[in-house]
Formats: C-alpha cells, sequence, structure tokens
C-alpha cells in the first residue's frame, strides 16, 4: 500500500469522524434553542382550563378555583337570590352587562349560562383586590339597598350577586367571567368554551 492510498484513507476517516461529532454537537447546541419555542409544562398549567366538580355545592354556597393564578368564585344562587337580582338594576353601572367583561352567552341578567350557577373572577377592577362573599341581606354596614353580593373592603366598591357593580363605588367595572363551559351536570371547565 502506497503512502498516499493510507493518508487518503486516514483523512477520509478523520473527516466523517469530524463531521460526525460536530453534527452531534450541532444538535446539542440546537435543542436548547429549539425547545425555547415550546411552553413549559408550568407555563402550560398556568394558562390550562381548570375542571371543578360542582356536583356538591349548596344552594347559597361558594367555592374558590385557582385558574391563571387568579381566584374564580363558583357561586350556586338560592331562587330568592335570583329573584332579587332585577331588583337592583337603577343601582347599578352596567345592569344589561354590556361593557366587555364577560362572554356573550354569559351577557344576560344573571350574567352565567345556568341561572343558579355564577362563575366569577374574583379580582375587583379598581385596584385588584379580592371582595369578599357578602350573601346577608341589609347589614347596617353596606346599607340599605344591599341584596347580597360582594364586597371590597380596600376601597369601598359593591358588586351584587351576578358580580354587577354598583354606581358611586371606586370599581369602574362588572367583576370579569372567564370562558367556561358544562362538561356535565356536575362538571365545569373554567378557561375554556369552545
Amino acid at each position: 500500500m502506497s503512502e498516499q492510498q493510507v493518508d487518503a484513507g486516514r483523512r477520509r476517516f478523520l473527516t466523517v469522524a469530524t463531521s460526525a461529532v460536530g453534527g452531534v454537537a450541532a444538535a446539542g447546541v440546537a435543542t436548547p434553542f429549539l425547545m425555547s419555542f415550546f411552553p413549559s409544562e408550568r407555563a402550560k398549567a398556568a394558562g390550562a382550563p381548570v375542571e371543578v366538580d360542582i356536583g356538591k355545592i349548596e344552594p347559597g354556597q361558594k367555592i374558590n378555583v385557582e385558574w391563571r393564578g387568579k381566584p374564580v368564585w363558583v357561586l350556586n344562587r338560592t331562587q330568592e337570590q335570583l329573584k332579587n337580582l332585577p331588583k337592583l338594576d337603577e343601582k347599578l353601572v352596567d345592569p344589561k352587562s354590556e361593557m366587555d367583561q364577560q362572554p356573550t352567552y354569559c351577557q344576560n341578567e344573571h350574567r352565567s349560562i345556568k341561572p343558579e350557577l355564577l362563575v366569577a373572577v374574583g379580582i375587583c377592577t379598581h385596584l385588584g383586590c379580592s371582595p369578599t362573599h357578602r350573601p346577608d341581606i341589609a347589614p347596617a354596614d353596606l346599607g340599605p339597598d344591599w341584596l347580597g353580593g360582594f364586597y371590597c373592603p380596600c376601597h369601598g366598591s359593591k358588586f351584587d350577586l351576578a358580580a354587577r357593580v354598583y354606581k358611586g363605588v371606586p370599581a369602574p367595572k362588572n367583576l370579569e367571567i372567564p370562558p367556561h363551559k358544562y362538561l356535565s351536570d356536575t362538571r365545569l371547565l373554567i378557561g375554556e368554551d369552545k
């Protein structure tokens, strides 16, 4: 065998070996870069829909659920509470829910798909505080027109049991209604409505 043949074979081997190692290195460098285009499991969970069991919520009872890092209330309103909703229309900023604070399928008197079940984001539209649930009727500290609802103690904003804001309080809009749908009579999916 001549030296030139040995050198050509060796050269070919070194070229292939170097190319293979370079290809593996390039793939190793490119993988984290390409993976950054896909959301992490934590990011997916932060925006993912939340499934809630609503089968055991008694009339008048409210439960709290976390969705996208926000508190979401699910309130099972009583028949009396539903009957009181129209009585407050003249005291509210947006009684017909005309402002864009809810999906169109909740743009009604009770701001919900099912009249008895309210699903609302529990963050005040004034400064982002979390109002408290005050279902009691006409407590002295909330005035004679109070028929139950949500009260923000930070600055005094009041919302009725359809999460609609009263006139003359700091909050400018009704509480937000998130997208949601019912999977069954006892299962609710918050964060998705299609």
